[in-house]
Protein backbone atom coordinates (compact mmCIF):
# COMPACT_ATOMS: atom_id res chain seq x y z
CA UNK A 1 0.00 0.00 0.00
CA UNK A 2 1.46 3.63 -0.97
CA UNK A 3 2.39 5.60 1.48
CA UNK A 4 0.40 9.23 2.26
CA UNK A 5 2.72 12.49 1.94
CA UNK A 6 1.73 14.72 5.20
CA UNK A 7 0.13 18.26 4.87
CA UNK A 8 3.70 19.62 5.53
CA UNK A 9 5.31 17.82 2.88
CA UNK A 10 2.91 18.44 0.28
CA UNK A 11 3.01 22.05 1.11
CA UNK A 12 6.79 21.82 0.76
CA UNK A 13 6.70 20.25 -2.56
CA UNK A 14 4.24 22.98 -4.05
CA UNK A 15 6.46 25.73 -3.08
CA UNK A 16 9.56 24.36 -4.68
CA UNK A 17 7.61 23.77 -7.66
CA UNK A 18 5.84 27.15 -8.06
CA UNK A 19 9.63 28.70 -7.16
CA UNK A 20 10.97 26.59 -9.91
CA UNK A 21 8.42 27.78 -12.49
CA UNK A 22 8.88 31.97 -11.16
CA UNK A 23 12.98 31.07 -11.71
CA UNK A 24 13.03 29.28 -14.95
CA UNK A 25 10.31 32.30 -15.89
CA UNK A 26 11.90 35.67 -14.38
CA UNK A 27 15.69 34.09 -13.08
CA UNK A 28 16.63 33.44 -9.01
CA UNK A 29 17.74 36.55 -8.42
CA UNK A 30 14.61 38.79 -9.78
CA UNK A 31 11.63 36.21 -7.85
CA UNK A 32 10.81 37.39 -4.21
CA UNK A 33 9.53 35.87 -1.79
CA UNK A 34 6.37 37.37 -1.82
CA UNK A 35 5.94 37.00 -5.39
CA UNK A 36 6.13 32.96 -4.45
CA UNK A 37 3.65 33.38 -2.28
CA UNK A 38 1.61 34.93 -4.49
CA UNK A 39 1.67 32.80 -6.80
CA UNK A 40 1.08 29.85 -4.44
CA UNK A 41 -2.23 32.08 -3.25
CA UNK A 42 -0.82 32.34 0.77
CA UNK A 43 0.44 34.92 3.04
CA UNK A 44 4.19 35.43 3.17
CA UNK A 45 3.98 34.35 6.90
CA UNK A 46 2.70 30.94 5.59
CA UNK A 47 5.25 30.44 3.35
CA UNK A 48 8.04 31.55 6.29
CA UNK A 49 6.84 28.74 8.32
CA UNK A 50 8.12 26.09 5.32
CA UNK A 51 11.43 28.66 3.53
CA UNK A 52 12.87 31.40 5.61
CA UNK A 53 14.47 32.53 2.74
CA UNK A 54 14.98 31.95 -1.01
CA UNK A 55 18.28 30.14 0.02
CA UNK A 56 16.20 27.95 1.77
CA UNK A 57 14.19 27.27 -0.78
CA UNK A 58 17.10 26.52 -2.74
CA UNK A 59 18.61 23.99 -0.58
CA UNK A 60 15.14 22.46 -0.68
CA UNK A 61 15.50 22.08 -4.49
CA UNK A 62 18.98 20.62 -4.21
CA UNK A 63 17.77 17.71 -2.10
CA UNK A 64 15.15 16.93 -3.90
CA UNK A 65 17.30 17.11 -7.20
CA UNK A 66 20.10 14.95 -5.36
CA UNK A 67 17.63 11.88 -3.99
CA UNK A 68 18.80 9.57 -6.77
CA UNK A 69 22.04 10.48 -6.46
CA UNK A 70 22.29 10.10 -2.83
CA UNK A 71 20.49 6.77 -3.14
CA UNK A 72 23.18 5.32 -6.25
CA UNK A 73 26.10 6.72 -4.25
CA UNK A 74 25.02 4.33 -1.33
CA UNK A 75 24.64 1.60 -3.55
CA UNK A 76 27.42 1.77 -5.38
CA UNK A 77 29.73 2.45 -2.15
CA UNK A 78 28.17 -1.16 -1.03
CA UNK A 79 30.05 -2.99 -4.51
CA UNK A 80 33.16 -3.71 -5.97
CA UNK A 81 34.17 -1.81 -9.13
CA UNK A 82 33.24 -3.12 -12.11
CA UNK A 83 32.16 -2.49 -15.60
CA UNK A 84 28.53 -3.38 -14.86
CA UNK A 85 28.60 -1.36 -11.69
CA UNK A 86 29.63 1.34 -14.19
CA UNK A 87 26.84 0.94 -16.45
CA UNK A 88 24.37 0.83 -13.53
CA UNK A 89 25.42 3.98 -12.01
CA UNK A 90 25.50 5.99 -15.05
CA UNK A 91 21.96 4.65 -15.91
CA UNK A 92 20.80 5.73 -11.67
CA UNK A 93 21.85 8.82 -12.52
CA UNK A 94 19.95 9.43 -16.11
CA UNK A 95 16.68 7.68 -14.56
CA UNK A 96 16.88 10.33 -11.74
CA UNK A 97 17.95 13.04 -13.88
CA UNK A 98 14.95 12.73 -16.45
CA UNK A 99 12.56 12.46 -13.71
CA UNK A 100 13.92 15.88 -12.33
CA UNK A 101 13.97 18.02 -15.44
CA UNK A 102 12.47 21.09 -13.85
CA UNK A 103 15.29 21.11 -11.87
CA UNK A 104 18.43 20.47 -14.14
CA UNK A 105 16.69 23.28 -16.04
CA UNK A 106 16.64 25.53 -12.56
CA UNK A 107 20.83 24.84 -12.19
CA UNK A 108 21.58 25.56 -16.21
CA UNK A 109 19.45 28.79 -15.74
CA UNK A 110 20.62 29.86 -12.36
CA UNK A 111 24.47 28.90 -12.30
CA UNK A 112 26.12 31.77 -11.23
CA UNK A 113 23.79 31.95 -8.32
CA UNK A 114 23.88 28.54 -7.39
CA UNK A 115 27.82 28.72 -7.96
CA UNK A 116 29.33 29.58 -4.62
CA UNK A 117 26.15 28.83 -2.36
CA UNK A 118 25.94 25.76 0.40
CA UNK A 119 23.69 24.11 -1.52
CA UNK A 120 25.50 24.35 -4.87
CA UNK A 121 28.89 23.32 -2.95
CA UNK A 122 26.65 20.56 -1.35
CA UNK A 123 25.40 19.37 -4.77
CA UNK A 124 28.99 19.79 -6.09
CA UNK A 125 30.44 17.41 -3.62
CA UNK A 126 27.37 14.88 -4.47
CA UNK A 127 28.69 15.02 -8.07
CA UNK A 128 32.72 14.26 -7.27
CA UNK A 129 31.51 11.54 -5.20
CA UNK A 130 29.44 10.06 -7.50
CA UNK A 131 31.97 10.65 -10.18
CA UNK A 132 34.70 8.68 -8.62
CA UNK A 133 32.26 5.47 -7.99
CA UNK A 134 31.93 5.72 -12.06
CA UNK A 135 35.56 5.66 -13.24
CA UNK A 136 36.67 3.37 -9.75
CA UNK A 137 40.05 2.73 -7.97
CA UNK A 138 43.16 3.98 -9.79
CA UNK A 139 41.89 6.10 -12.60
CA UNK A 140 44.14 7.74 -14.84
CA UNK A 141 43.20 11.16 -15.59
CA UNK A 142 41.22 10.32 -18.91
CA UNK A 143 39.53 7.82 -16.86
CA UNK A 144 38.47 10.48 -14.22
CA UNK A 145 37.73 12.83 -17.68
CA UNK A 146 36.03 10.37 -19.78
CA UNK A 147 33.32 9.61 -15.67
CA UNK A 148 32.57 13.20 -15.53
CA UNK A 149 31.65 14.10 -19.32
CA UNK A 150 29.58 10.64 -18.95
CA UNK A 151 27.15 12.22 -16.22
CA UNK A 152 27.35 15.61 -17.65
CA UNK A 153 26.23 14.36 -21.04
CA UNK A 154 23.12 13.85 -18.99
CA UNK A 155 22.75 17.07 -17.92
CA UNK A 156 24.00 18.73 -21.63
CA UNK A 157 20.87 17.32 -23.22
CA UNK A 158 18.64 20.01 -21.28
CA UNK A 159 21.69 22.65 -22.55
CA UNK A 160 20.78 21.48 -26.25
CA UNK A 161 17.13 21.52 -25.50
CA UNK A 162 16.73 24.72 -24.49
CA UNK A 163 19.38 26.20 -27.18
CA UNK A 164 17.86 24.14 -29.84
CA UNK A 165 21.43 23.10 -31.01
CA UNK A 166 20.44 20.72 -33.39
CA UNK A 167 21.52 20.47 -37.34
CA UNK A 168 17.19 21.22 -38.48
CA UNK A 169 14.87 23.21 -36.59
CA UNK A 170 14.80 23.79 -32.97
CA UNK A 171 11.96 21.41 -31.17
CA UNK A 172 9.17 24.11 -29.66
CA UNK A 173 9.34 24.99 -26.25
CA UNK A 174 5.82 24.68 -24.41
CA UNK A 175 4.40 28.19 -23.28
CA UNK A 176 1.95 28.50 -20.19
CA UNK A 177 -0.81 26.80 -20.40
CA UNK A 178 0.45 24.21 -22.93
CA UNK A 179 1.20 20.51 -22.32
CA UNK A 180 4.51 20.59 -21.20
CA UNK A 181 4.61 22.26 -18.12
CA UNK A 182 6.04 26.03 -17.27
CA UNK A 183 7.04 28.70 -20.11
CA UNK A 184 10.26 27.49 -21.87
CA UNK A 185 10.33 23.61 -20.54
CA UNK A 186 10.54 21.59 -23.31
CA UNK A 187 7.44 19.55 -24.37
CA UNK A 188 7.48 15.69 -22.76
CA UNK A 189 8.14 13.59 -26.23
CA UNK A 190 11.14 16.12 -27.03
CA UNK A 191 12.13 15.39 -23.61
CA UNK A 192 11.80 12.07 -23.04
CA UNK A 193 13.69 11.79 -26.49
CA UNK A 194 16.82 14.03 -25.89
CA UNK A 195 17.49 12.28 -22.62
CA UNK A 196 17.44 9.21 -23.63
CA UNK A 197 19.57 10.14 -26.70
CA UNK A 198 22.07 11.41 -23.69
CA UNK A 199 22.28 8.44 -21.97
CA UNK A 200 23.30 6.35 -24.79
CA UNK A 201 26.11 8.80 -25.56
CA UNK A 202 26.90 8.86 -21.52
CA UNK A 203 27.38 4.89 -21.45
CA UNK A 204 29.48 5.05 -24.55
CA UNK A 205 31.60 6.91 -23.25
CA UNK A 206 31.76 5.53 -19.99
CA UNK A 207 32.93 2.32 -21.45
CA UNK A 208 35.72 3.54 -22.26
CA UNK A 209 36.86 3.69 -18.60
CA UNK A 210 38.74 0.73 -17.35
CA UNK A 211 40.56 1.17 -14.48
CA UNK A 212 43.88 -0.99 -13.64
CA UNK A 213 43.55 -1.15 -10.32
CA UNK A 214 39.52 -2.62 -10.51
Amino acid sequence: MGTTQSPRSDTRERIINVALELFSEQGYEQTSLREIADRLGVTKAALYYHFKTKDDIVHGIVDTMSAPIDEAIAWGEQKPWSPELRDELVRRFGAGMSERAPLLRFFHENQPAMRDSPAGLEFKERMVAMIRLVHGPGATFEDRLRATMSLFTINSAMFLLKHGATEGPAEPLARNGEAGGACGEAKPEALAESLSAALTVALEIAALIEPKDA
